[in-house]
């Protein structure tokens, strides 16, 4: 027996327009749905939750229109699983954002006009009939439809049409690092809507789709072969992971589709020569690890013995370690005994990391560090009062914004000697993409707050529209990679100019240094 289980017809957190067409799930009325749609269910909560909490505040609204979403999204969760925890795990993120809807429009944040069309948009994906058995789907961006592209014509290029171009992105909606998803995607997206708003690249609408996997690389082939299959992307923009992408690039590159500015400085992405379809923005590990390795022998007169690494125990964690170490020789110095500290992916557990720090003869007075917001956010909670001194030097991907929040919340003394090195200037500064990044998003997603991720995001996905608009209206993978090459000199504001190439596929490789305050905010700093 086939039901229709939920629907969302949401933007991110209640702003903008209606944009996500029906979700269904199929399945037997009385068995329960695989672990994948246990996910979507818990992505969707995000997406549902608002507009429910926000018509329950607005006093226009019906109560038994809110009451009957509530029926259906309820029945959902109880068919997400025959396990208890899952349904009250599910049951209690649907209640938050729930509360978060009330809350926008109690606060002012949210138009009851505009939720008032939300629910109108969710009640139409209601009534619609449902799929067919073999129907599936993944959480998408919110700029992008649910509905699957049309197949391509003999002679059309998948992912293009004259309307718009499709890419997809597959990040975390779970685990330690799905802040960090989220941030990337939205960055991407705002510079989609900006380009969007003035007409598009030639006409052609740019859209966005994204799939989750939990930052696991066992998940990654998945939603990579969804939106490839159905979905049928024009490229992929914005993978997020280095465990994920040793999986997802080799994916990309034998179906000869770009991949293009993913969230890692691994070396997956950065083979010498460069693999012809892989395309990186920001800096790499072993460039961010040696400044910050630098910066600490020079600026802060650190010995090399007193220097520790700390990092993820798989690819990301071996690469960031490899990076110091390669540092270390760069300086002239023994990179044997450097001591290295480590945790497992999607773990906050810090007990044999702290405990390996508490056992060194020579004290340590710096890490440099190699993780996600809440793992580097744990270690400096359980190392700070034991090492009052220490310095806690986090590469980037760390999710800046994110580890001062986490940081605060502990107290003002867990900011301290906290630098983090960024692929991006300032987000406090007032350079012109800055300043055009803070427009865009108040534009486009009013009320969110920009950080360091998002703006990396921004630019990442600004650099790639100016090859699609200097490719032409005679868009085609090969053609942009070859556009992509010629790029020289490109000045998009940063301080930096962005240059790619046959041989050299990052654009750019200055470090940015970046400290935090006791009141939480960065600072800028010299790392050299």
């Amino acid at each position: 027996m086939q039901f229709l289980s939920l629907a969302s017809s949401i933007a991110r957190r209640s702003h903008g327009p209606a944009i996500l067409a029906a979700v269904f799930l199929t399945g037997s009325a009385s068995g329960a749905l695989s672990a994948d749609n246990v996910n979507l269910v818990r992505e969707l909560a995000g997406r549902v939750g608002p507009i429910v909490g926000s018509s329950q505040a607005c006093t226009s609204i019906a109560t038994r229109r809110v009451q009957a979403i509530l029926t259906k999204f309820q029945e959902a969760i109880r068919e997400a699983s025959t396990n208890p925890n899952d349904r009250n795990e599910l049951a209690r993120e649907f209640e938050r954002n729930i509360a978060e809807g009330r809350a926008a429009v109690n606060g002012g944040r949210a138009d009851c006009r505009l939720v008032e069309r939300q629910l109108a948009d969710l009640e139409r994906s209601v009534s619609a009939p449902p799929p067919g058995p073999a129907t599936s789907v993944a959480p998408a961006g919110a700029n992008a439809a649910m509905s699957t592209a049309r197949p391509a014509a003999s002679g059309e290029v998948r992912g293009v049409t004259d309307q718009e171009i499709r890419f997809g992105m597959v990040i975390p909606y779970t685990g330690s690092a799905k802040e960090n998803g989220q941030s990337y995607k939205r960055g991407i997206e705002v510079a989609f809507a900006r380009s969007n708003a003035a007409g598009g690249v030639h006409g052609r609408m740019l859209k966005l789709i994204a799939a989750d996997d939990g930052f696991e690389p066992s998940r990654t082939p998945e939603a990579m072969k969804l939106l490839w299959d159905r979905e049928r992307v024009f490229g992929f923009l914005g993978n997020l992971g280095t465990p994920t992408a040793a999986v997802a690039v080799p994916f990309a590159l034998e179906r000869r589709v770009l991949f293009f500015a993913p969230f890692t400085g691994g070396s997956v992405v950065r083979h010498d020569p460069p693999d012809r379809y892989v395309f990186n923005y920001r800096p790499s590990f072993v460039e961010e690890a040696d400044a910050a390795v630098r910066y600490l022998l020079k600026m802060r007169k650190i010995r090399p013995n007193q220097i520790a690494v700390f990092g993820q125990n798989d690819d990301l964690g071996e690469q960031g370690f490899a990076g110091v170490a390669r540092a270390y020789r760069a300086a002239g110095l023994n990179d044997a005994s450097i001591v290295r500290l480590v945790y497992n992916r999607n773990s906050i557990d810090m007990d044999e990391a702290v405990a390996q720090l508490k056992a060194q003869k020579v004290p340590i007075k710096a890490i440099v560090m190699v993780g996600t917001t809440r793992p580097a956010a744990k270690f400096i909670e359980k190392t700070r009062d034991l090492f009052p001194g220490m310095i806690y030097t986090n590469m980037s991907i760390v999710g800046a914004t994110a580890l001062a929040q986490e940081l605060m919340l502990l107290g003002p003394r867990f900011t301290e000697n906290v630098i983090v090195t960024q692929a991006v200037p300032a987000v406090s500064g007032y350079s012109s993409t800055v300043l055009e990044f803070k427009a865009a998003l108040a534009q486009a997603s009013p009320g969110e707050v920009p950080d360091y991720i998002s703006l990396e995001g921004y630019v990442a996905a600004n650099l790639l529209i100016d090859a699609l608009k200097r490719c032409g209206p005679q868009l085609d993978t090969e053609r942009l990679v070859e556009t992509l090459e010629s790029t020289r000199n490109l000045d998009m504001g940063l301080g930096a100019s962005l240059n790619l190439s046959r041989g050299d596929h990052q654009a750019l490789h200055k470090v940015w240094g970046t400290q935090l305050d006791r009141s939480g905010s960065y600072q800028s700093i010299d790392l050299e």
